[in-house]
C-alpha cells in the first residue's frame, strides 16, 4: 500500500470511528440484548452486531476489493493475506460496556500483505482516538505520542495482566506471575485489551501481558504500540501472525528481554 493510498484510507476510517463511536454513545443507555458465545462470560450484545454490520457495509459499498476480519461473523468467509484486510472488533470489552457503560473500544487495525498500514482504538466514552499510520508515529486524538521510555526498568513499572494469571492455568505456572507481581511497581487490569494496548502505547502502562487473545483483540494495537517504539511478540519472544489466537507480550524495549528471560522462559504453547 503506498502513502497515498494509506493516507486517504486512514482519513476516510477515522470519519467512520467517530461516527461509530457516536452511534454506541447516543445508544448507551437504551435496554440491552445480552447473549453469551462460548461461555457464560463471553458477551455480546446487540451493539457489538451493529456496530460490526457498520463497517461491513462501509468496506462492501466502497472498499469491496478489501476483506474484513470481525469478530461477530459479519466480515468474509475465507481470507488471503495477501490482500488488504480489516480486523476488527466493534466493542473490545463488552464486558465492561454492559456493567459499567465505560471501559471498552472499538479496535481496527488494516493490514495488507501481512504489513500492519493502519491502527485505530477508540476509547468512546472518553472520546479518545489513539491512532497510527506504518512510519506515521502514533497519536492520541490530534496529539503526537512521545517515544516509549526506553530505559524503564521492571521495578520502576506498571504491568497489566488479567489477575487469573495469578492463579493455577493452563498456560503459565501462576508463582511465575505472582513473582513478577512483586517485582514491579505496580498492576492493573482494564479488561479491554485494545485499551491496555493504547495505554501501554501512550506510556501510561509499560507492559501488557495476555496468555490468549484473537487477531481482533490485537490487530490495531500492535500497530500504534510498534509506531510508538514498542514490541510486541507472544510471551515466548516470537513473532506473531495477522490471523492467528496467541499469547501477547507489548512493553517498552528495555522491558522485552528482561520479561522474556527472567519469567517467561518455559511456558506451554497457546492452542
Amino acid at each position: 500500500m503506498n502513502k497515498v493510498t494509506r493516507e486517504a484510507l486512514f482519513n476516510q476510517l477515522r470519519a467512520w470511528m467517530l461516527e461509530a463511536g457516536a452511534l454506541i454513545r447516543n445508544k448507551i443507555n437504551n435496554p440491552r440484548t445480552i447473549d453469551t458465545k462460548s461461555n457464560p462470560n463471553d458477551l455480546v450484545t446487540e451493539m457489538d452486531r451493529e456496530v460490526e454490520a457498520f463497517f461491513a457495509d462501509k468496506l462492501n459499498r466502497y472498499f469491496s476489493d478489501h476483506l474484513l476480519l470481525g469478530e461477530e461473523g459479519y466480515g468474509s468467509s475465507t481470507f488471503d493475506k495477501n490482500k488488504t484486510i480489516w480486523i476488527l472488533d466493534p466493542i473490545d470489552g463488552t464486558m465492561n460496556f454492559v456493567h459499567q457503560k465505560q471501559n471498552f473500544a472499538i479496535s481496527l487495525g488494516v493490514y495488507d500483505q501481512g504489513l500492519g498500514e493502519i491502527g485505530f482504538i477508540y476509547d468512546v466514552m472518553n472520546n479518545n482516538l489513539y491512532s497510527a499510520m506504518r512510519d506515521g508515529g502514533a497519536f492520541k486524538n490530534d496529539q503526537k505520542l512521545a517515544r516509549l521510555d526506553e530505559n524503564k526498568q521492571l521495578k520502576e513499572s506498571i504491568i497489566c495482566l488479567n489477575h487469573r494469571w495469578l492463579m493455577e492455568n493452563n498456560y503459565i505456572d501462576y508463582k511465575v506471575g505472582q513473582r513478577l507481581v512483586r517485582d514491579t511497581r505496580g498492576t492493573r487490569t482494564y479488561g479491554s485489551a485494545a485499551l491496555e494496548f493504547a495505554y501501554v502505547a501512550e506510556g501510561a502502562l509499560d507492559a501488557y501481558i495476555s496468555m490468549r487473545l484473537e487477531p481482533w483483540d490485537i490487530a490495531a494495537g500492535r500497530i500504534i504500540v510498534q509506531e510508538a517504539g514498542g514490541i510486541t511478540t507472544n510471551i515466548e519472544g516470537e513473532e506473531i501472525g495477522i490471523l492467528e489466537r496467541t499469547s501477547i507480550l507489548t512493553c517498552n524495549p528495555n522491558l522485552h528481554d528482561t520479561l522474556i528471560n527472567d519469567y517467561f522462559k518455559e511456558i506451554k504453547k497457546v492452542t
